[in-house]
């Protein structure tokens, strides 16, 4: 055979047997890949296919639906709060008129508990306008009872697990206080609609006397001021109560031990300025006549202070206090300055309290420092005494204002007509000057003289002596603490009749209240 010859035939049976196995290999991938295609395949079309049904169908199936949004939150309202109120029965003929000016019937929720079975002098009780009443439970079969300090304040700490146990609905926040805590509900309600209910709150104030603070605590609510519990803060606290309890028997009050408790459940103080303790004795209106910008949420201790208004009992000055509460809380106490530079007058107001005339220009940096009329609770100054800044009483005729204290309260209508709201002693002889000055849906306060000032003018041709009225004109809108900066005021009016007229109003976007 021909070597050449036989060399081709060679190389071609080389070549068949590379194409013979490549074809086999090509094959086998072939059919492995057509049945893994199939296999996947199937699923997917039919996903797509559900897919397309699903979009194209009008009426979806309920199980394909995605999930409703949950409705959007609700606004606080005061019904959503119940008050867990500490009493006794021996004080009890005394503060309960002070119960009755913030208690709304049928409308506020809570229990007022005594440390024993009421007497008969305070029988049939007043369902009517009082809340209803509890006598708290035996808390002398507690183990920490015999090595308390002071075990009485067992039973007040355990109030609000006695509360909670009532079992009420649609609650938010439990509201805690004493027998003299007067509170200021419609401000209460705006102040806690600004936190987060379902999360872990303590809101509250502490005590204006720094001794008072040192003695407790800087990082407790004190109760007599009152102070704000969420619901899930609550629900936390009671479980572990008594234990707590347990754990704090060298404290003498319950203020101390519920915020011990809290504490360890790892929440601390959400301090609000409108929470008042006064734990200031004697003439508390310097302090009430420059109160912080914060919507006034309660005072306490009015029972032992001075009547806030001087020709007013203790009680009578309250109820005063409150036909201007009742018209609008929102305002109440807050201070407004204005300024009447052609006779050099400066005007400070705490809206339904006071007004002050001082024959100076005074920036408002300063007049937001109260006067120290009042003294502090230990009775000895030793300053620093207090928790913010004050002035001194002079009789420096340049510093020391006139005085003016609320005396009526009146809705002005669009018709420039005055209706007299909830107060017997409102003056309706305003002058031509103040309906002229009036707009559509504003409220007037009239502030008379307390007094004569019995000093000399501060310079001879600016003494406000002779003024015995000042009319003030508000918005009939309420404050919102939220965006709220101050309010201003313009003096319009000084006429012949020994009577001042202001409106207050918004301040502008850049104004600054200088002299």
């Amino acid at each position: 055979m021909n070597p050449q010859r036989h060399n081709n035939l060679s190389t071609k049976l080389t070549l068949c047997k590379i194409l013979a196995v490549t074809a086999f290999v090509i094959y086998i991938i072939i059919v492995y890949h057509n049945s893994e295609s199939h296999i996947c395949k199937l699923p997917v079309d039919r996903t797509l296919n559900k897919a397309a049904t699903f979009i194209s169908s009008p009426s979806p199936s309920p199980l394909s639906l995605p999930s409703p949004s949950p409705p959007p939150p609700t606004s606080t309202n005061v019904s959503q709060l119940v008050f867990c109120i500490s009493g006794s029965v021996k004080a009890w003929g005394n503060r309960r008129s002070y119960i009755r000016e913030w208690w709304r019937p049928n409308i506020t929720r809570g229990y007022i508990f005594f440390d024993k079975e009421p007497t008969v002098d305070i029988l049939p009780w007043a369902y009517d306008n009082l809340p209803p009443y509890r006598v708290s439970e035996n808390t002398t079969n507690l183990e920490v009872y015999s090595r308390h300090v002071k075990p009485d304040v067992i039973r007040i700490v355990r109030t609000i697990l006695e509360t909670f146990r009532e079992g009420d609905m649609d609650v938010r926040w439990y509201i805690i206080g004493d027998d003299d805590t007067i509170f200021f509900l419609d401000n209460m309600v705006q102040l806690l609609g600004r936190y987060d209910h379902t999360k872990y709150f303590y809101i509250g104030g502490i005590s204006e006397c720094i001794k008072s603070n040192f003695d407790f605590s800087f990082e407790m609510a004190f109760g007599g001021a009152g102070f704000a519990l969420s619901y899930p803060l609550v629900e936390a606290l009671v479980a572990n109560l008594d234990q707590c309890i347990g754990t704090y028997p060298f404290y003498f009050v319950s203020d101390q031990i519920l915020s011990a408790c809290i504490a360890d459940l790892g929440v601390s103080l959400t301090s609000e300025k409108g929470f008042h303790q006064i734990d200031l004795v004697d003439d508390i209106s310097g302090f009430l006549s420059a109160h912080p910008h914060a919507p006034l949420i309660s005072l306490h201790h009015l029972d032992i202070v001075s009547p806030i208004f001087p020709t007013m009992d203790k009680h009578k000055s309250l109820r005063h206090l409150m036909t201007a509460a009742k018209v609008d809380q929102t305002r109440l106490l807050q201070q407004t300055v204005c300024y009447h530079k052609q006779n050099y007058w400066t005007f400070s107001i705490a809206w339904g309290y006071s007004a002050y005339i001082y024959e100076q220009l005074i920036p408002r940096s300063i007049l937001r420092r109260p006067f120290e009329t009042f003294t502090p609770w230990s009775l000895i100054r030793k300053p620093p005494d207090y928790m913010f800044n004050t002035r001194l009483v002079t009789n420096n005729s340049c510093e020391t204002p006139h005085i003016f204290y609320f005396h009526s309260i009146t809705k002005v209508n669009s018709n420039n007509d005055s209706d007299s709201d909830s107060n017997s002693n409102s003056n309706s002889n305003s002058n031509s000057n103040s309906n002229s000055n009036t707009t559509s849906d504003e409220i007037m306060l009239t502030y008379v003289r307390d007094k004569p000032r019995q000093l000399s003018a501060c310079s001879p041709h600016n003494s406000a002596d002779h003024i015995s009225k000042i009319q003030v004109y508000t918005p009939a809108t309420k404050l919102n603490f939220v965006e709220h900066r101050g309010e201003c005021c313009d003096v319009l009016n000084i006429d012949d009749k020994n009577t001042v007229e202001i409106r207050i109003r918004d301040c502008k976007k850049t104004e600054i209240i200088i002299v």
